[in-house]
């Protein structure tokens, strides 16, 4: 298989594509969406968001060093591309999309209602990396949708129609190839590679 060179560039795809809410703490709350974001650690647990210093949100986060990682799925998926073109300076995102703002345990950031799960984030460390400053944060709750709850209490999240993003476009996430550990399980015949 041939392949072409490109000059380095992010390629690595798909990424979650996040809607970060965020507040001023004077009353006013914002919502950006990321898909610079990712799992850091496991414990202490910690996740990271990667903002351009120009956004709107990014001065909120640097003053009240919270946030709350929103989930996004399938049927969020108009308002997650909107908040990720539209600029808090210009609009309301919460009243323009009708998204319902629910109070968190320990950040001041509003929950966005419609999100399957609300991660609540404090900042630990911004690390200025170029065209994007990178924000390090503990989580400190997180919430899930009782909605995705099955009959043995077991929280069932790729029930909810989770999206991705990847290279300029949005997915549904398709259906399930395997589980963590099922290459190496006794009894599962091994997938063969594609002959190069």
């Amino acid at each position: 298989m041939a392949k072409q060179t490109w000059k380095p560039g992010n390629m690595l795809y798909p990424l979650p594509a996040v809607m970060v809410s965020v507040t001023d703490g004077e009353g006013n709350d914002n919502i950006i969406t990321v898909a610079w974001a990712g799992t850091v650690c496991t414990n202490p647990p910690m996740v990271s968001i990667s903002v351009r210093p120009s956004r709107f949100s990014y001065d909120m986060i640097c003053k009240t060093k919270e946030f709350v990682l929103n989930l996004t799925t399938e049927e969020l998926a108009y308002a997650t591309d909107y908040c990720g073109v539209r600029s808090g300076r210009d609009v309301d995102k919460f009243q323009e999309l009708h998204l319902t703002k629910e109070k968190a345990d320990h950040v001041k950031a509003p929950m966005i209602g419609e999100s399957p799960v609300n991660i609540e984030c404090k900042v630990k460390k911004i690390e200025k990396l170029g065209s994007h400053h990178m924000f390090l944060a503990e989580v400190v709750a997180v919430h899930a949708d009782e909605a995705y709850m099955d009959k043995n209490n077991k929280f069932q999240l790729n029930q909810s129609k989770l999206m991705v993003y990847s290279h300029g476009e949005y997915l549904g996430l398709g259906k399930k190839l395997g589980t963590f550990g099922y290459s190496v399980k006794k009894g599962k015949k091994r997938a063969k590679t594609r002959n190069r």
